[in-house]
């Protein structure tokens, strides 16, 4: 008798767009969003579709900031899904995180680099497949799937020890 395989569930497929040199300083950041949502994608079992990255700096985000939620200051991730297409391949929607934004919370939270980014890599995603944290039963929830996704990643859960501001991302 043949051992069972199990079948991986297909993975979105992840468009990078590098649109700051800093980003340069992180040469596997690229790597680790597409790590980050495979394991959401799976995790989830959201099936395969397509996900739009933009790796960029803290100006352009800000611009995006205030044009879309009236707030006129640099965040660290902003998530936009896609409207429901007639047909072809799924297109989950676009994530933006802003290098500096990033790097600051790094320094401010001791936390690693990468660690982060595949974080708010995983909040984005779960942000474009309608997860949302505006009550806290909705911010509990996100919190351990986000928690959850980590993990599976072998990475730290990054709730566990820290005294985060809800809303803050």
């Amino acid at each position: 008798m043949t051992p069972a395989r199990k079948r991986r569930a297909a993975a979105p497929s992840v468009d990078i767009q590098v649109a700051s040199p800093l980003w340069d300083a992180q040469p596997v950041a690229e790597q680790t969003v597409c790590e980050a949502i495979a394991a959401a994608s799976a995790a989830l079992a959201t099936g395969d579709g397509e996900v739009s990255i933009v790796l960029t700096d803290d100006a352009a985000i800000r611009t995006l900031n205030r044009e879309w939620r009236n707030i006129d200051k640099p965040t660290n991730v902003l998530s936009f899904p896609a409207a429901a297409g007639a047909s072809g391949e799924k297109m989950f929607g676009d994530i933006i995180i802003a290098y500096e934004t990033l790097a600051r919370e790094c320094h401010e939270e001791d936390r690693v680099f990468l660690h982060h980014l595949a974080h708010l890599t995983v909040h984005g995603f779960l942000h474009l497949i309608s997860y949302d944290h505006q009550t806290d039963s909705e911010a509990d929830a996100m919190e351990a799937l986000e928690s959850k996704i980590m993990i599976a990643m072998k990475l730290p859960d990054p709730y566990l020890g820290r005294d985060l501001v809800r809303g803050e991302h």
